[in-house]
């Protein structure tokens, strides 16, 4: 059961991780906003009309600190997407197939998964230095935002990471609280014993 909710875990910070790397809302003005891979506009005072472009491909993107970010943060989320389905898998599979002692490599998948995601949001505020951003954000330039301000697309992808790399925490300290502890009669103090 561990293992199950383990994969439920995985799958719906990967789902959330995909929906903030889609998202447009990572910096927003008044009459638009940005993200890894996506750009929006609207007229000023009508934010429900929106138009939005995709970046195509990293040469579409403006500078070398998105490409580098959107290539982390892409890659993260693959590791992530990774892990998830080794936990599915090994928690849909029948227990004939194979013992189920520990979660095999997934602790170091999500644990690579959210270094790279950490990377990649450490270095996309760089963006902002850009002359696409600086077009967008009046006054931005590296690590300050001038005009825009932080959204939710990016709080979220700041969630997932935490989350993530939280998952991989709990791992190693549920591996070291199933061992066992045998106590003496006579002096009532644990004995550590290795296995």
């Amino acid at each position: 059961m561990e293992v199950g909710v383990r994969a439920a875990l995985g799958l719906s910070l990967t789902g959330m991780s995909g929906l903030s790397l889609i998202s447009p809302a990572w910096f927003q003005s008044l009459s638009s906003s940005y993200g890894i891979f996506t750009y929006c506009s609207w007229p000023p005072g009508d934010c429900w009309n929106q138009s939005c472009v995709t970046f195509g491909s990293l040469k579409d993107m403006p500078s070398l600190a998105w490409k580098v970010s959107a290539a982390t943060l892409l890659g993260g989320w693959l590791l992530l997407s990774i892990s998830a389905l080794l936990l599915s898998a090994w928690a849909l599979a029948p227990r004939r197939l194979f013992a189920r002692t520990g979660f095999g490599p997934t602790p170091v998948v999500q644990a690579a998964a959210a270094v790279s995601m950490l990377v990649g949001l450490l270095v996309f505020p760089a963006t902002l230095a850009s002359p696409f951003a600086k077009e967008i954000c009046e006054g931005s330039s590296m690590y300050h935002s001038g005009a825009c301000r932080l959204s939710w697309g990016y709080a979220t992808a700041i969630l997932n990471m935490v989350l993530t790399s939280l998952l991989v925490i709990r791992w190693q300290v549920t591996t070291v609280q199933r061992a066992a502890v045998p106590f003496s009669s006579e002096t009532q103090r644990a004995i550590l014993v290795p296995e």
